[in-house]
């Protein structure tokens, strides 16, 4: 069962967030990540952004993906408004980096992101938005928006007591290196996305 192991201040570029880690055994060196903006407001619905680690696009910048771009308008986003982060460890879609990364190289030779996971018999997608879900409620969080272009994350309220009020769209433009990578989101996933 997760559990909230630690919490504390963490001054960023847009704002102050309360940070916490959250995981079922306090000596896990890979847990959730939660970070709620001082000005988020507990009596209101709440803006919420799932973010699934993306190592190449939110820390290396990579432009093959628009993970990072997400995720820093996701913050600043919450700087205006308020709101929670949810970063959640399951990079690559839930198949870690080395795998990820021989995924790169597929592409590289022409296969787009679902194809080169196929090929390496690996799920398309085999992420869980369930513990997000499970630290809302540690949260007591009642309502949310939803700052996703992903039905997939839209679709994982639907039996949760947590009322889903609205979503809010986090599209980035597409870069010359990222455009196949949104196409397949769009065709494959049935991501919201005006390309």
């Amino acid at each position: 069962m997760l559990q909230n192991q630690v919490e504390t201040i963490l001054p960023t570029d847009w704002g102050n967030f309360k940070i916490i880690a959250y995981s079922e055994d306090e000596n896990d060196w890979m847990p959730h990540i939660v970070l709620i903006h001082e000005k988020t407001n507990f009596d209101a619905t709440i803006p919420i952004r799932f973010h699934s680690e993306c190592l190449t696009g939110d820390i290396f910048h990579s432009k093959k993906c628009e993970c990072g771009k997400q995720l820093h308008s996701a913050m600043a986003y919450f700087e205006e408004n308020g709101g929670i982060l949810i970063y959640l460890r399951q990079e690559g879609r839930n198949i870690g980096i080395i795998n990820k990364l021989k995924a790169y190289k597929l592409q590289e030779e022409g296969k787009d992101t679902v194809e080169a996971n196929l090929e390496l018999g690996l799920p398309a997608d085999s992420r869980s938005f369930e513990d997000a879900l499970a630290i809302l409620s540690d949260l007591k969080v009642k309502s949310v928006y939803l700052l996703t272009n992903n039905p997939e994350k839209v679709a994982v309220f639907d039996n949760s007591p947590i009322v889903l009020k609205g979503r809010i769209p986090i599209e980035i433009k597409a870069s010359e290196e990222s455009k196949k990578y949104l196409e397949t989101k769009k065709s494959f996933f049935k991501h919201f996305l005006d390309l």
